[in-house]
C-alpha cells in the first residue's frame, strides 16, 4: 500500500470517530432522555435496514458466523456496554476507558495477528490515554465499578472486532452490504434487551426524529462504513489510534455549541492526543514497510513471466 493511499484511507477512516464525537451532543439535545438502549437500537437498526434495502445483497453462506460475531462485538455488545457505561459514569471517565483501545488492539494483535507490540507503540498508546484523561476528566469524576467494567468491556469488544476483522481479511461482499448486515444483526440483538429493560418507547417528537436521522445516517451508516473500510485496509493499530479523535471532537462541540469552557490542561491534553494519533500512524507505516521489505526482495528475485 503506497503512502498516499494509506494516508487517504486513514483520513477517510478518521471521519468515523469524528462523527462518533457528536453522539453525546445529539443524545443529550435531541434524543429521548433516560432511554440509552432505545438510543442504541434506534441508532443501529434503521440505518442497517436502509442500507440493506439499497444494496439488496445477502452475505455469502460461509460468512454468516463471522458476520454474526462481528455484529455482536461491533454493535450489539458494544452499544449496550457503551450506553451502560455512559449512564453510570461521567462522560470523561467513559472516554478515558475508550482511549485504552490502541493498547488493547496492540496486545491482541500479538496472539491473533502475529504482530508483537513494540515498547514505542505501547508508550504512544499510554500517551494517548494520558492525553484523553487530561482532556475530559474533571476533579468531580466518579468511579462507579460497574460503569468502569461496562466502559472497559465496550472498548475491549470493539478492539477484538478490529483485530478479528483484520485477521479474516476483506469480506467477499460490498462494503455497504457488509455494514448493513452488521447494523441489522447487532441492532436486532439490542431491541429485545431495550424492551425488557426500558419498556415501550414514548411517541417520538420532531426533535427525536431529527436526532435519530442524524445519528443513524451520519453517526452510524456512514461512520461505520468508513470505519469498516479502514479496518480492512489499514493495520489494526493504525485504526485504533484514529479512534482517539472522538473525545477531541466531543470536547470541541461542548466548547462551541454548549458554551463549556476549556482549561489549559484540556488544551494540553488535546495536543497530547493529537500527537499520539500522528505518532501511531507513523509507527504503523514504518512497521508495514519493514514487514513488506523482505517480501518485495523475494519477489524481485523471481523470474519474469
Amino acid at each position: 500500500m503506497t503512502n498516499y493511499f494509506r494516508s487517504a484511507t486513514a483520513l477517510q477512516t478518521a471521519g468515523a470517530p469524528a462523527a462518533w464525537g457528536t453522539t453525546y451532543w445529539i443524545t443529550t439535545e435531541l434524543l429521548p432522555p433516560d432511554r440509552p438502549l432505545l438510543a442504541a437500537a434506534g441508532r443501529a437498526l434503521p440505518a442497517g435496514v436502509a442500507l440493506a434495502i439499497v444494496t439488496r445483497q445477502m452475505p455469502p453462506a460461509g460468512w454468516w458466523a463471522r458476520l454474526t460475531a462481528l455484529a455482536t462485538l461491533n454493535v450489539g455488545l458494544f452499544f449496550v456496554l457503551l450506553f451502560v457505561g455512559a449512564e453510570r459514569l461521567p462522560g470523561g471517565v467513559a472516554a478515558t476507558a475508550g482511549a485504552l483501545a490502541p493498547i488493547i488492539v496492540l496486545l491482541l494483535g500479538w496472539p491473533l495477528l502475529g504482530m508483537r507490540p513494540t515498547a514505542a507503540a505501547l508508550a504512544v498508546g499510554a500517551v494517548g490515554v494520558v492525553g484523553v484523561a487530561a482532556l475530559v476528566l474533571g476533579p468531580a469524576a466518579a468511579l462507579d465499578p460497574l460503569g468502569l467494567a461496562a466502559a472497559a468491556g465496550a472498548t475491549t469488544s470493539m478492539g477484538v472486532a478490529t483485530v478479528l476483522a483484520r485477521r479474516w481479511g476483506p469480506p467477499p461482499m460490498p462494503l455497504i452490504a457488509f455494514t448493513a448486515w452488521q447494523l441489522m444483526l447487532g441492532g436486532g440483538m439490542i431491541v429485545p434487551v431495550a424492551m425488557v429493560a426500558e419498556g415501550t418507547p414514548p411517541a417520538p417528537t420532531a426533535r427525536n426524529v431529527a436526532g435519530f436521522a442524524i445519528i443513524g445516517l451520519v453517526g452510524t451508516a456512514l461512520a461505520f462504513a468508513l470505519w469498516f473500510r479502514g479496518v480492512a485496509a489499514l493495520p489494526a493499530s493504525s485504526v485504533a489510534f484514529l479512534g482517539l479523535l472522538s473525545p477531541i471532537v466531543a470536547t470541541a462541540i461542548g466548547w462551541a455549541a454548549l458554551g463549556q469552557s476549556l482549561t489549559s490542561l484540556q488544551v494540553a491534553g488535546a495536543a497530547l492526543v493529537a500527537a499520539s494519533i500522528v505518532a501511531g500512524q507513523r509507527a504503523s507505516q514504518q512497521r508495514s514497510r519493514r514487514r513488506a521489505g523482505p517480501r518485495l526482495e523475494r519477489t524481485a528475485l523471481l523470474p519474469e513471466r
